[in-house]
């Protein structure tokens, strides 16, 4: 069944251009991947890295960034395709304690500096007209086997192909394409849309509750639009998004349908896109909407029947100063989700009891829920070799029995639930920030350190879980080696 909970820490979507290193040891030389575009763009363009991304840092666009990736990667000539990323990194979580027994499995090499993700990229220019992204990744801790080994694991990751044309006169400058992707919003050029906002690192800890364009589909569906933008001012789009399977399955691969991974939609779902642009001097700054109607399968491995409906609607604004030597970005975006379930799934009751043996407060699950994300992030590089993010997260939304994934089993009186994000409540309330500060000492290279801090997490700041898991318990620190090629 669709379910609202994501996994903590919650996984980056891996979707920064760079290289994958083929031994920690090669990691340790390049010192982190650059944030950037991927080198084989810079390859096809001859410009340097802060020409397409603000200070350099990935995945922070500039105004020639916007275009390179709305005309469809096809400014310049064609290079040699193919790049690659590496991520090591060192994870700390404040409290590792786990009632379930399972340490390793929910916080994997914790203490540990590690090997943790790659990925390979093919991306350029194909003709005058189209050209690509694709990204395939390698999960180093993917899942682990009958005797609680690690195994890593090769899946689709962010994919978007396009056509794009350009007329141009005294008066009038308007771009016109079609976009093909595997994510929506994946295909947005402006920093505040929900695949490039936030946790871009790997790694990075984030609310385990987020609306469903803020992830949920990513390399589960293949989607195809047409997208305009006019005089650099008026963005617009419409796509729709199927299932990627058949034909389409490529976009999806090593996402596991027999096991449930892959959402399976109903038919062809509605994703929409307008934005309001304005570009003065250094600065620029936008205003848009964006919203998404869903309908998936409650159990993924048998589609049929009834479909939880998943509506969501965002508005976001990015501002920037872009002149040598300062980049700043501040991106805000806010979101609403309204989930009408299935028949099969509402005011359905519960078994579980809370620690002390009482049943959980809430007896039948809600027929519809909302959700709400808050986000903010404001970054600073200078001169494209230090800089700093500073970003807060504020998640709310109705309680619901359906969520309510930590308790007591009330025959066994064994504990109950998702280890680590389990929630006693129903409710998703989750409230954090995250502070960053990160060098690149060449270029494709960058270290940082991250840290994470929850105030609020699965609607309680204390705990949440019935088995005493505090929110500050999940405060997190993060240091990275990230190295593109």
């Amino acid at each position: 069944m669709q379910s609202r909970y994501g996994s903590y820490p919650m996984p980056a979507s891996c979707c920064l251009p760079s290289s994958f290193m083929l031994a920690l040891a090669s990691l340790l030389v390049l010192v982190s991947g650059a944030a950037d575009a991927v080198p084989s763009f810079n390859r096809q363009t001859g410009q340097n890295c802060v020409a397409c991304h603000a200070g350099g840092q990935f995945p922070d666009l500039t105004p020639y960034g916007r275009l390179f990736k709305l005309t469809g990667y096809t400014i310049g000539e064609r290079a040699f395709p193919l790049a690659a990323m590496g991520v090591a990194s060192y994870t700390k979580t404040r409290n590792t304690n786990d009632p379930f027994g399972d340490q390793g499995a929910d916080f994997p090499k914790d203490g540990n500096f590690i090997f943790q993700t790659g990925s390979v990229f093919l991306a350029g220019k194909i003709t005058d007209n189209v050209g690509g992204f694709v990204q395939v990744t390698y999960n180093n801790y993917d899942h682990q086997d009958e005797n609680g080994h690690w195994v890593g694991h090769w899946v689709s990751d962010n994919m978007d192909f396009r056509y794009a044309d350009r007329w141009i006169d005294p008066k009038n400058d308007l771009i016109f394409g079609i976009t093909a992707n595997n994510n929506p919003s994946v295909q947005d050029v402006w920093n505040s849309a929900p695949a490039w906002a936030f946790n871009v690192v790997p790694g990075s800890s984030g609310p385990p509750v987020t609306p469903i364009l803020a992830g949920g589909l990513a390399a589960n569906v293949a989607g195809a639009g047409p997208y305009i933008f006019w005089d650099r001012t008026l963005y617009a789009e419409v796509s729709a998004y199927r299932t990627a399977d058949k034909i389409w399955s490529f976009m999806s691969q090593g996402m596991n349908t027999t096991r449930g991974d892959q959402q399976i939609l109903k038919g062809a779902n509605p994703y929409w896109r307008i934005a309001l642009s304005h570009e003065w001097g250094a600065h620029s700054a936008m205003i848009g909407l964006m919203g998404l109607d869903a309908s998936v399968y409650p159990d993924a491995t048998d589609p049929t029947g009834p479909t939880n409906r998943f509506r969501d609607v965002a508005v976001d604004a990015q501002y920037q100063y872009l002149l040598d030597p300062h980049a700043v970005t501040l991106t805000l975006s806010y979101m609403h989700e309204k989930i009408n379930y299935a028949d099969t799934v509402a005011n359905q009751p519960t078994e579980l009891q809370d620690a002390s043996g009482n049943p959980l407060p809430l007896q039948l699950t809600n027929s519809r829920d909302t959700v709400n994300m808050f986000r903010a992030k404001l970054s600073y590089v200078y001169r494209a070799k230090y800089g700093g993010t500073l970003s807060y997260f504020d998640v709310t939304g109705s309680t619901n029995t359906l969520n309510q994934t930590s308790g007591v089993d009330p025959i066994t009186g064994e504990p109950v639930g998702t280890p680590v994000a389990g929630n006693l409540s129903g409710n998703p309330s989750t409230r954090g920030a995250t502070v960053e500060i990160f060098w690149l000492p060449v270029q494709y290279v960058r270290v940082g350190l991250q840290y994470t801090a929850f105030d609020k997490f699965n609607g309680a700041r204390s705990n949440y879980d019935a088995f005493g898991r505090n929110a500050r318990d999940n405060n997190t620190v993060l240091f990275y080696v990230w190295g593109a090629y």
